[in-house]
């Protein structure tokens, strides 16, 4: 079997590279970036690259893919969260949702035979009351979250025997070769080891769904070859786990708990974050039986203690730190190796 695994040096892809060259021994693996964080090696002791067969390099806004041979197709290349999706939108739109039309209608014309959409359950926006399914109605709130449902809404109109996953994955949390501390968990385990103090800046009440990185390895490699009869040829499905809704505080809660000493200091008078919202997972469960989350909310606060201790992390002014990846395009953009655009300049 041969993969192409598109944005793969970001958060995310070292679990996938990692977690397939383990599950496919035999797969040929490649895979396609531009390299915008190749650089933030969180103590790796190799490049997660070592999984892959083959690395190649470029923007795939301005690339035409050759796809022919492969028979999977992995779309994690994407602007991956709230706070760099509102400070560049217009990209954000473009390679979030154009780029991945543009690849999958390349990959159905080139005979890929599955194509795995990296999509979000926070196109679910402000939901209140039951858990939100996939037939629910889907209220996005942020550039982020309208760029992935309206790839999931073209995906789904592609004409094409190819099979389609758009995984809805909970948030990502989770220790990585190229940590991320912009994500909630992430944050909070940081400021425990830093401060000794995780100040919630909500009132703690907002629900999120959690997925370790490694967890959404394990989805996507039941989507890499999920049969069109399990599904439908285009499938959009919350990947989760029932018992992973959490309400902000309880997750704060739990990581000063495994963190003695931290304090947790909750804004009760903050105003209502629009990000709320309680996933169903079930259709997920009942599709891939053999694909469900198995690490717990305690190992995900357990690996990442471990991994920040491996750095001999103990920054706690890294909200301005090169852990954010917003701070990392910005200093790529400050020092002139990007432009606004995210487009690589040439080297004088």
């Amino acid at each position: 079997m041969k993969i192409l695994i598109t944005g793969n040096m970001g958060y995310v892809g070292p679990a996938v590279g990692k977690y397939l060259r383990a599950r496919r021994p035999d797969a040929t693996l490649h895979a396609f970036d531009n390299a915008y964080f190749a650089h933030c090696l969180t103590g790796a002791p190799v490049l997660p690259e070592r999984y892959l067969d083959e690395q190649f390099y470029g923007d795939v806004r301005d690339v035409s893919l050759d796809l022919s041979g492969y028979d999977a197709v992995v779309q994690l290349a994407a602007i991956s969260n709230d706070p760099m999706g509102n400070q560049f939108e217009a990209v954000t739109l473009d390679i979030n949702q154009n780029t991945t039309i543009s690849i999958a209608k390349a990959a159905a014309a080139a005979g890929v035979k599955n194509f795995v959409f990296a999509s979000s359950c926070s196109v679910y926006g402000i939901a209140e009351g039951a858990p939100r399914k996939e037939t629910d109605p889907l209220n996005p709130i942020t550039a982020y979250a309208k760029s992935k449902i309206g790839a999931e809404r073209e995906l789904s109109t592609i004409d094409t025997k190819m099979a389609i996953t758009s995984l809805r994955f909970a948030t990502a949390c989770g220790m990585s070769d190229r940590l991320r501390l912009d994500l909630v968990l992430n944050d909070f385990v940081a400021c425990a080891l830093s401060k000794g103090l995780i100040s919630v800046l909500s009132d703690g009440s907002p629900w999120r769904p959690l997925i370790d990185i490694a967890d959404m390895a394990r989805a996507i490699d039941w989507a890499i070859d999920r049969p069109a009869e399990i599904g439908g040829r285009y499938l959009a499905v919350n990947a989760g786990s029932d018992d992973r809704n959490y309400q902000v505080k309880d997750l704060a809660n739990a990581v000063a708990k495994s963190v003695p000493g931290t304090e947790v200091s909750i804004n009760t008078s903050a105003p209502v974050d629009s990000r709320s919202y309680k996933v169903d997972f079930g259709l997920y469960r009942s599709l891939a039986p053999n694909h469900q989350p198995v690490v717990s909310l305690d190992q995900s606060i357990q690996n990442l203690i471990a991994g920040l201790k491996r750095m001999n992390f103990k920054d706690a002014d890294f909200r301005s730190s090169g852990l954010m990846r917003l701070r990392v395009l910005q200093d790529h953009i400050d020092n002139r190796r990007l432009n606004r655009s995210l487009q690589w300049l040439k080297l004088p």
